[in-house]
């Protein structure tokens, strides 16, 4: 008789869970998007205001996708709840949206984040950045082949490393110099929903736990815990860092500024805080490149199971707790991405056009699927329920569908691009995947 196939280990705790969210969210997008923000609203008031609504906002998500990660832990994510609730072709568009709009694309620009600090503190030459992101893949995947064990702790370090910088700048601008008094601003683009599509990219990430709920230990009392807690602390860092980058530098200035971070360190300690800052930088990237890494690998091992033409991608490896195939496959595909970058490369705010709509409109599907689930599915198992059912998931979903909205109306042709990426992946809708397991499969 054949040995049975490995198969994910419940090993992640709720801290190597909240590690992993924090690691994911607290980017680089806290050190890029407050200036977009700035430009869209009208008062320091008003910038303070969407910051904590963004953290709201977030928090209602969670508690959507605290409910189903409990009920339907899988390594397969949203990909295994659109599955259930709406049919696996509409999961396997999801897939595609992910592997090509949404995974390997954020892989490849925090890697350059990365890269293009990196290169500040030690310069290598033209092709310095590149390089950077190249290696840093490289060393990530490595970590993570590695094994689960070795990915954790590694998480753990950095996303502590990262608070702690987070946490320092926010100390440094609260307690510097306040910025002198200027004429009352007015804003440049005065759209909030455009304000609010920069903010909760900066949210960003949380969704990716759904990814762990299939390793966490005691999934339906832990996925909760971990969602929650994450996303609270990740407020409480954004509202105080946007805090100090506003008493710093004022509104104008942050409206003004390409690097708010930067130009905060340097409003306290001059030119001498730009090393210090490059570092930062780079430990924050480099924490959410390796949970990225960590958590999108799992996606590939679930689509590996459902269509037998990628049955390379559903083999784990029981030596580390990993699915290995998906890993080198996820950072070809990343590498590939640096390469083509290394040549000709996007802008942020390019990005976050490419990237929004297509995201919006999956995380409002699985809101949708929250209630189908529960008209569809009511014998399961629910340990966690979204409270004040059905106002918390619709409430969700208008969020999702106000978001993208605003995407699209705002971002222009960048979302045009990422929708007509999307678009291309409809041959998939006539593939004949497996269909979704039952809990406990």
């Amino acid at each position: 008789m054949s040995a049975p196939e490995p198969t994910p280990r419940a090993s992640l705790s709720v801290v190597d869970g909240v590690a992993m969210l924090v690691g994911i969210v607290v980017g680089i997008g806290i050190f890029k998007t407050p200036q977009m923000v700035a430009a869209n609203v009208d008062s320091d008031a008003a910038f303070v205001a969407v910051w904590l609504v963004g953290g709201v906002v977030t928090l209602v998500g969670a508690l959507v996708y605290a409910e189903l990660g409990a009920a339907f832990p899988s390594t397969g994510g949203e990909y295994t709840f659109l599955g259930r609730a709406l049919g696996p072709r509409v999961a396997l568009l999801f897939a595609w949206a992910r592997l090509t709009v949404i995974q390997t694309g954020a892989i490849a620009l925090v890697a350059f984040v990365f890269g293009d600090y990196a290169q500040r503190v030690l310069p290598l030459g033209r092709w310095g950045p590149s390089l950077y992101a190249a290696a840093a893949i490289a060393l990530f995947t490595a970590v993570n082949l590695s094994g689960t064990p070795q990915a954790r702790g590694v998480q753990r370090l950095f996303s502590g490393l990262t608070v702690l910088a987070v946490v320092g700048i926010a100390v440094l601008g609260l307690t510097g110099a306040p910025v002198q008094a200027t004429a009352p601003a007015t804003a440049s683009g005065g759209a909030a929903g455009l304000a609010m599509v920069f903010i909760l990219l900066t949210y960003g990430g949380w969704n990716e736990i759904a990814y762990i709920s299939g390793e966490l230990r005691d999934v339906r009392r832990s996925m909760a815990r971990v969602l929650v807690l994450g996303c609270g602390a990740v407020t409480l860092l954004y509202v105080v860092a946007n805090l100090a980058f506003l008493r710093a530098l004022g509104l104008e200035g942050l409206r003004a500024s390409d690097a708010v971070a930067a130009d905060t360190m340097r409003a306290v300690f001059g030119d001498a805080g730009a090393t210090v800052l490059a570092a930062t930088i780079c430990c924050t990237a480099l924490s959410t490149l390796n949970a990225t890494i960590f958590t999108g690998a799992r996606l590939y091992y679930a689509i590996g199971r459902d269509l037998p033409v990628l049955g390379r991608f559903d083999r784990w490896s029981s030596r580390g707790n990993t699915p290995a195939n998906a890993i080198l496959l996820q950072s070809v595909l990343a590498l590939a991405l640096v390469g083509f970058g290394a040549a000709t490369r996007g802008g942020f705010q390019a990005m976050v056009e490419y990237t929004a709509p297509v995201f919006w409109f999956f995380l409002l599907l699985v809101g949708v699927s929250l209630i189908v689930l529960r008209q569809r599915e009511p014998a399961v198992e629910r340990r966690f329920r979204v409270p004040l059912y059905p106002f918390t998931p619709l409430l969700f979903c208008l969020t999702c569908a106000y978001l993208l909205y605003s995407s699209v109306v705002y971002a222009g042709l960048g979302a045009l691009l990422g929708v007509a990426v999307l678009a291309l992946g409809a041959p998939l809708l006539l593939l004949r995947p497996k269909p979704a397991a039952t809990p406990g499969e």
